[in-house]
């Protein structure tokens, strides 16, 4: 069925990914002028979207640049025009940094660091190079993931990029993403303003080490969206904003800005409480968050009756255990459900329809799609 015949996305074969290209619009300037008003540049993490579609329109209303993941991410980015490209990440493999080092010749590339190990590859790849490899040190703040986690390791690692020939020390990142954890909002500012404090404390340790450093990068949606303090960063890196989903709706306290939708049919109501869809885990993500600001109840809540939420899942069946439901749709039905978690959700299509007052207006390509590597 070609898009231009197709005037309603009820229309559409499901399951589908739909977007409201106007609410996105909408997230967008918002969070541009949160940064704006903050003196912060703005690199959104394009994670979320995957598409250089939503980068452009990041990029096209103030956004200094983007952040990804991976190195194919930004492969892709590259090519769709993306000129200033931070990888937010660890990478390892001389294999990847061979790609790195072509990707630097044609566009402004920096990326994380973590440890020495990258740092030999870094330095064997780029040997030669006109320009050394611009990187950023992550440091860990609370979310017990990547990032060195002491003082001692920090000044180490500083000073043995310092001493390298081919890599050059440009900033400090990290990723307060234990604020989705919050008790409330109070708490999600609270755990923010202490990890964005230890970004910047960390940062003057390497200004002290002789470091020319021009980047203090943060930022988690939730703390962008609460409020909080910034002083001393330069930049915010926030992904999800773009489209939210019901754990950021949970943190702001409502649902108006959730712009992804995954669009499913009713397939089966056996009994007197159960409504069954055709999205299962291959189509939802089978991933919430139990506790916290951002906690979800479920696994992705219905558009318009937010409080009835998907119980569980199988690979093709989404389940919902309310009697309430009985009384909205029937079998042959189609129902909107706002993801759980929106981002490894838009990874699971090929295209999103792009929706606009109720009327599908086409398709853009999750491009980076498959480019985790």
């Amino acid at each position: 069925m070609k898009t231009a015949d197709i005037r309603s996305p009820y229309d559409l074969p499901t399951p589908a990914l739909l977007i409201d290209i106007d609410q996105a619009k909408e997230n967008i300037a918002m969070m541009q002028r949160r940064a704006d008003e903050l003196g912060l540049k703005l690199r959104p993490h394009i994670k979320t979207h995957r598409m250089p579609f939503f980068a452009k329109l990041q990029t096209e209303a103030g956004a200094a640049g983007i952040a990804c993941a991976k190195i194919g991410e930004a492969e892709v980015m590259a090519d769709a025009g993306i000129g200033d490209i931070f990888i937010a990440n660890e990478v390892i493999g001389l294999d990847k940094y061979e790609r790195l080092r072509a990707l630097a010749s044609r566009v402004h590339v920096r990326i994380g660091i973590d440890n020495e190990v990258q740092l030999a590859q870094m330095e064997q790849v780029f040997a030669g190079e006109e320009k050394p490899l611009e990187v950023l040190i992550e440091y860990e703040v609370g979310e017990i993931r990547t990032g060195v986690v002491t003082d001692e390791q920090l000044i180490a690692l500083a000073k043995a990029i310092l001493r390298s020939r081919n890599v050059v020390l440009k900033g400090i990142f990290s990723h307060e993403g234990h604020s989705y954890k919050a008790e409330n909002a109070e708490d999600c500012r609270a755990k923010a303003r202490i990890a964005h404090e230890r970004t910047v404390r960390a940062a003057g340790i390497l200004r002290s080490l002789g470091a020319d450093i021009d980047t203090v990068s943060v930022g988690a949606t939730p703390a962008a969206m609460l409020g909080g303090d910034y002083e001393g960063v330069t930049e915010l890196r926030v992904g999800t904003y773009v489209f939210f989903d019901a754990g950021q709706a949970n943190a702001i306290g409502g649902f108006s800005r959730c712009a992804a939708t995954v669009l499913a049919s009713v397939i089966s109501q056996p009994n007197g409480e159960r409504t069954v869809l055709d999205a299962g885990a291959k189509a939802l993500v089978s991933q919430n968050r139990p506790s916290g600001i951002c906690a979800t109840g479920g696994f992705g809540c219905v558009k318009g009756a937010e409080h009835i939420a998907v119980d569980y899942m199988f690979d093709e069946h989404a389940v919902l255990n309310d009697p309430r439901l009985l009384e909205l749709v029937k079998v042959g039905d189609k129902i909107e459900v706002i993801p759980s978690h929106v981002c490894p959700t838009v990874n699971l299509y090929d295209a999103a329809y792009l929706v606009s007052r109720g009327r599908v207006l086409g398709t853009v390509p999750v491009a980076c799609r498959g480019r985790s590597v």
